[in-house]
């Protein structure tokens, strides 16, 4: 049982869009007492959800110490907080610390997920991450920088499972990404996107391929707040490459929601079934 009556939510709030937060998101904005978000990244559109009573913070400039103190006064008088994170909070937010503080003082909380910039970025392109026979793995990862990289999992290392692979916090740095991809074996042709503020009003990207992307994102002025995506599933669009079909809507692919039809008139068998590992995992 939690030793204070109020309780903090981390809430991921989408890329950027207020249309794309969570109804159970939306919800707890409207109910809380305090409402906390990361003014840097998050919009403050998303805040307008909140009770006029509500009091709103931001929380760009506070240090970890500072957040957890408002957090922790809050729910020690009853409050319920909403603490806003960009995207979704499993990912690349420093919610963990924050949590590992909170648990130190007995206080409940609770993470709601929310849309990723991967997805928003995605659909912004129209693609498809995993595509059959051309990539079924995405690596989410970014550049070393201030924040040092564990062992093996430097990008050259990573380049080598010739997956799709997205970056966050990199677009500073887009010309050592590219670099080490090259290094790592990606083909210089290999197509690559950077959106920039994904799902904003203000959204922009620019496509191209390992080769020129540094010189293209450079003459757009995108500096920050942009996703780099690098693989072959970028291309699976265009005219002169053929998209590979799933096995998921092949009619002679049966499983455990469809039958699977047969073409052969000599024997057919009606009502067959096969299992798999893609049975049933998406619709």
């Amino acid at each position: 049982m939690a030793e204070w009556p109020g309780k903090v939510y981390f809430i991921g709030a989408g890329p950027g869009d207020p249309e794309l937060l969570t109804l159970k998101a939306r919800r707890i904005i409207e109910e809380a007492d305090l409402v906390i978000y990361a003014d840097s990244l998050v919009s403050r559109a998303v805040c307008d959800f909140a009770r006029p009573d509500a009091e709103i913070r931001k929380s760009a400039a506070l240090t970890l110490e500072e957040l957890v103190e408002i957090m922790a006064t809050a729910v020690q008088q009853g409050k319920t907080v909403a603490r806003l994170h960009t995207g979704d909070p499993s990912i690349f937010s420093a919610a963990l610390e924050q949590m590992a503080a909170l648990e130190e003082r007995g206080i409940e909380y609770e993470v709601v997920p929310g849309v990723s910039s991967v997805f928003a970025a995605a659909a912004s392109l129209g693609a498809e991450l995993t595509v059959p026979e051309v990539s079924q793995t995405v690596i989410i990862t970014r550049v070393e920088g201030r924040t040092p990289m564990p062992p093996k999992q430097d990008l050259r290392s990573l380049a080598q499972h010739d997956a799709t692979m997205v970056f966050f916090l990199s677009v500073p740095m887009i010309d050592r990404v590219v670099a080490e991809l090259l290094a790592g074996g990606y083909p210089a042709t290999t197509p690559v996107a950077v959106v920039h503020r994904a799902s904003w009003e203000d959204e922009s990207s620019v496509v191209g391929t390992l080769a020129d992307i540094t010189a293209k994102v450079r003459d757009a002025g995108i500096g920050r707040q942009a996703l780099i995506l690098v693989g072959r599933v970028l291309n699976c669009k265009k005219e002169n490459v053929p998209v590979q079909r799933s096995r998921l809507y092949d009619p002679s692919f049966g499983h455990g929601y469809r039958t699977r039809v047969t073409f052969n008139t000599e024997a057919p068998r009606h009502g067959e079934r096969e299992g798999g590992c893609d049975a049933g995992t998406a619709g």
